[in-house]
């Protein structure tokens, strides 16, 4: 049986939520505090229709928060009109300049706004491994930062079993290649386990990257038994809604459409530009901080010496923290280069 394990940073300004099965992570959840609760996945609002472009069936829906407008596909019995007051519900969060998907909830009589935010970080984790009570506290820190350097990694090698695995997303497509140097004489059935292997990777990896859309799997060699990869990708995959697995061609890819569902790991911790790069090592300087105070109870305070801009994001949290977190705002260090002192 699987080993399951819960994690729960809860940072001021930002909350992760971590799932490891048998000491792989497979989740890494992030929310900010001031992230728009109308983008949030599972959120229910009133918006109102700004267009409807009738030559891709779809409809864009202001939500009354900040960030692009919110996407709607039109089935064939839908029929709204610019200016209309709908009820959405978001099914996948914004990504890569593009508003979140939104389902029809029906018509609308009140003014646009919030109806219902979509759950928190910690009810995903109750959502996904029921039952389970998180590890929190400076552990929980530690396990975010180990499954954000996985998340953010571009594949990764099981020496054990000589195969590496590289895993990239494209426009199109998420691409996965396993390579293998077990070599001929290793026989067909070291290199199916390979496989095996490589597609459980694969997908963990997809679930920790929080990635959806296409996916293909160059596997090792051609002349698959089909039916046998294709047992191996659904417990790879497992019961995720909406899967659907395609054949192995010729060339030995598998094909695999996953639907989206949060905005990536990687957008959400490298993108945003120079604003969300300062937001980021304030963030992380204020995370380090809280580590700090969590893992030795017995220091009085400690001082974060960081740059104005990065004091400036950094003070509402250090607040929350409480009176052994203090700040310096120090022109002297450049932003990401934060400094901790013992008081």
């Amino acid at each position: 049986m699987s080993r399951v394990e819960v994690f729960l940073d809860e940072t001021p300004g930002e909350t992760r939520g971590l799932i490891a099965r048998d000491g792989r992570f497979e989740r890494l959840l992030v929310q900010r505090a001031d992230d728009p609760a109308q983008q949030r996945l599972g959120a229910r609002s009133i918006g109102r229709v700004l267009r409807i472009e009738t030559a891709i069936r779809a409809a864009f829906i202001d939500l009354g928060a900040e960030g692009p407008a919110g996407y709607l596909a039109l089935s064939g019995s839908m029929r709204l009109t610019e200016g209309e007051a709908v009820e959405v519900e978001v099914s996948a969060e914004a990504r890569d300049g593009k508003g979140p998907a939104l389902k029809l909830i029906g018509p609308a009589t009140r003014e646009p706004g919030l109806v219902a935010s979509g759950p928190d970080v910690r009810s995903w984790l109750q959502i996904l491994a029921p039952g389970l009570v998180p590890v929190t506290g400076a552990a929980a820190i530690q396990a975010s930062w180990e499954a954000e350097e996985e998340a953010m990694s571009s594949g990764l090698v099981l020496e054990d079993l000589a195969l590496d695995l590289r895993i990239e997303r494209t426009r199109a497509l998420v691409a996965a290649d396993l390579d293998w140097s077990g070599g001929a004489s290793s026989g067909r059935s070291a290199r199916d386990r390979a496989n095996r292997r490589g597609l459980m990777e694969t997908a963990r990896l997809v679930r920790l990257k929080s990635w959806g859309g296409l996916v293909a799997v160059d596997l090792i060699g051609v002349g698959h038994d089909g039916e046998s990869v294709a047992a191996a990708a659904k417990v790879a995959f497992g019961p995720e809604p909406g899967l659907v697995l395609g054949p192995v061609n010729r060339f030995g890819v598998l094909m695999a459409s996953l639907p989206w569902r949060w905005t990536p790991v990687e957008q959400r911790l490298a993108g945003g530009g120079e604003a969300g790069s300062l937001r980021r090592s304030a963030q992380e300087a204020v995370r380090r901080l809280n580590h700090a105070l969590l893992s030795d109870r017995t220091v009085a305070a400690l001082i974060l010496r960081c740059s104005p801009p990065e004091a400036h994001l950094a003070a509402p949290w250090l607040t929350q923290i409480g009176p052994r977190a203090r700040l310096i705002a120090d022109p002297a260090i450049a932003s990401g280069q934060a400094v901790m002192e013992e008081v």
